[in-house]
């Protein structure tokens, strides 16, 4: 590996009625002499338009993107330092992955040299290490079964069979369940040893596959004896998830023989406690390969986890290709030092560019219908929608001041107009190949963090606002989200979005899904109003959360500190009225990348809490178990 030509080190001092000062100390690692060079750096953690520099002039800020410049008679010698601070932040830095998320140098001639970097320092105060985020945990029924099934009576033996094979004059379809779930277990665990065989095989032991008129769709019920184990489900799903079940409880016997057995006798009857439950990714921030995306889906399934909500765009970049406008890959999935979309969190000196084919979507959706996961795709509108309207520009109102609103991550001009035709042109062809890719019910369109001000220095939008008796920001974005319901509807599907898009009076509440993020309350809200609500709270669901209040624990921290017992033991619906409780269809765990920088960081901040959303999804209440959980969840597959 080679090591970069120029390092940078960077520090934080919290400082009383401020949100404290950071210090950068650049070191020339290469044998160059630089002069009136450029250096750049993504944070989290902004320069606010008030601030104070010594030793640096900021040239540039745009959302998480900084570029300074030395004094202008600096010259960085090899071995040299240049050292600057600055004070005037956006926000306070809470933990180390609030400092640089990555950097380069920009040379008098245009070249950009790449610049490494480490973790934010802290200058005052303890830079604490995180503590045990699992306890070993322990089980009072030796059983790896995750998540927990509804209802377990159970007894152990030592032994563990060979293997479990389809019952003699099994049929074709139920053939072809137990080869997708071996399937399954072979890409998660690759060494491990099958636990199904399609053959008879000496020392294991027969199972026998029948369907129920009396069990629900996605339920199941097995049944052990030493002689052959019995399935019964369903419909297609509840056989899948008991064929699950029997591979999670072999493997568990073979990994952990002194703490899991496998059963001798006894029965599970199982079914979920929720229908929606689902994991969000977000890979406009952070591009994931299909790859990835592959076996993330293949956790969410293992884990009966059956809504993967795909998060396909964002200020950072488009990941979707739409043959109507090309642009919108070809222009907004790149970013890079030389634009047009610059670099953000993880972008440094190459510029970097991916996005999914409609190849791709096609393949991983069927791959995701095969093992009863529905992805719901989602496309932000129309706020986060920076990448559209840089690859679009006949999508801005020319007339609209430039930077007349900015958005919470520091985007301006980030949100469609409503007022401009070309906006439901765009979106009428987007929705057209968006319904041909995605067979969902559900298609997602964001509708949060739209700026409070946005559009109200557009004359096009002010112009339509007074024809429609309009007088602020959310009334508008009310308008544009009835308009993006009723064409969704001519396609056959429904609206699904953040909680957001009740604002400024909202949609019609029939067969529209909204998710609330914000607080616990705001679910309530949303039920109460008569809106279908999925609980995604951010205070326990969003796995971007710190999972510790030490300094060296990585993650975001808006929504407070979130510990994997916490995400475990939360109970969403808790606070809800008996008599809206048929409006909560689930929860939803959320994953945003600004901090994933490295699949390490992603296996981090997911695990184990990812599968203990799917858990809180699946398992009744009185069921749940937080010692059993941590035992059982270290044998979890990971990204």
């Amino acid at each position: 590996m080679v090591t970069a030509p120029f390092r940078v080190e960077c520090s934080w001092l919290p400082i009383e009625n401020s949100a404290g000062r950071f210090k950068f100390t650049l070191f020339n690692l290469s044998e160059e002499m630089v002069r009136d060079f450029k250096f750049a750096y993504t944070s989290l953690t902004r320069t606010a338009a008030e601030h104070h520099c010594q030793n640096a002039t900021l040239l540039r800020r745009h959302a998480n993107f900084h570029q300074y410049a030395p004094p202008s008679s600096f010259a960085l010698a090899p071995g040299g330092t240049w050292t600057f601070t600055v004070e005037g932040l956006t926000r306070p830095a809470v933990h180390c992955s609030d400092g640089v998320k990555s950097a380069y140098l920009t040379t008098s001639d245009g070249r950009h040299l790449p610049v490494s970097f480490g973790d934010l320092m802290l200058e005052a105060g303890e830079s604490a290490l995180p503590p045990e985020l699992l306890p070993q945990g322990s089980v009072s029924e030796p059983f790896s079964l995750l998540p927990w099934p509804a209802s377990c009576n159970l007894a152990a033996e030592d032994a563990v069979p060979a293997a479990l094979y389809p019952h003699a004059g099994t049929g074709g379809e139920n053939l072809h369940a137990v080869a997708t779930t071996l399937a399954l277990f072979q890409r998660l665990f690759p060494a491990a040893h099958v636990p199904f065989s399609l053959a008879e095989v000496p020392g294991g032991r027969p199972v026998v596959i029948e369907e129920s008129a009396v069990l629900g769709r996605e339920a199941y019920a097995l049944r052990f004896t030493l002689d052959r184990i019995e399935l019964t489900y369903g419909d297609a799903a509840g056989r899948f998830y008991g064929l699950v079940s029997l591979a999670q409880l072999l493997h568990g016997a073979r990994t952990d023989p002194a703490t899991f057995k496998f059963p001798a006798s006894g029965t599970i009857t199982d079914t979920p406690r929720y229908s929606w439950r689902g994991s969000h990714l977000d890979v406009s921030r952070q591009f994931f390969p299909t790859e990835d995306v592959r076996r993330f889906i293949d956790i969410l399934a293992w884990h009966k986890l059956n809504i993967f909500h795909w998060h396909l765009t964002d200020d950072e970049a488009w990941r979707l290709e739409i043959k109507a406008y090309p642009e919108l890959t070809a222009i907004g999935s790149r970013r890079g030092p030389d634009g047009p979309l610059l670099p953000q969190l993880g972008d440094g000196a190459e510029a970097r560019e991916a996005f999914y084919t409609q190849d791709d979507i096609r393949a991983l959706v069927a791959h995701a219908a095969a093992l009863h996961v529905e992805v719901v795709p989602e496309v932000d509108i129309p706020g986060h929608s920076e990448a559209m309207l840089v690859s679009l520009p006949d999508l801005v109102d020319g007339q609209e001041a430039p930077e007349s609103y900015n958005s919470v991550q520091g985007y301006p001009n980030n949100a469609l107009n409503p007022a401009i035709p070309f906006t439901y042109e765009v979106l009428s062809k987007v929705f057209d190949e968006l319904v041909d890719l995605f067979p969902s019910q559900y298609i997602h369109i964001g509708g949060d963090e739209v700026a409070d001000g946005a559009w109200l220095h557009s004359p096009l939008a002010r112009a339509l606002m007074e024809k429609e008796g309009i007088e602020v920001t959310f009334g508008l974005q009310s308008y544009f989200m009835r308009k993006i319901k009723a064409m969704l509807a001519e396609r056959g599907r429904r609206l699904a979005g953040w909680n957001e898009v009740s604002h400024g009076g909202g949609v019609d509440p029939d067969e529209t899904l909204l998710m609330a993020w914000q607080s616990p309350k705001v679910g309530i809200d949303l039920a109460e109003e008569g809106y279908d609500v999925v609980m995604t709270p951010g205070q326990a669901y969003y796995l971007d959360m710190v999972q510790a209040e030490s300094w060296q624990e990585p993650g975001a921290s808006w929504a407070g500190t979130v510990p994997p017992k916490h995400t475990y033991e939360y109970e969403t619906e808790g606070d809800f009225p008996e008599r809206l409780r048929g409006k909560m269809k689930g929860i939803q765990a959320c994953i945003w990348t600004e901090n994933f920088i490295s699949r390490a960081y992603f296996n981090h901040l997911v695990f184990p809490r990812l599968v203990a959303v799917a858990e809180a999804a699946w398992t009744p209440r009185e069921a749940k178990d937080w010692q059993r959980f941590s035992a059982i969840a270290r044998l979890s597959p990971q990204l």
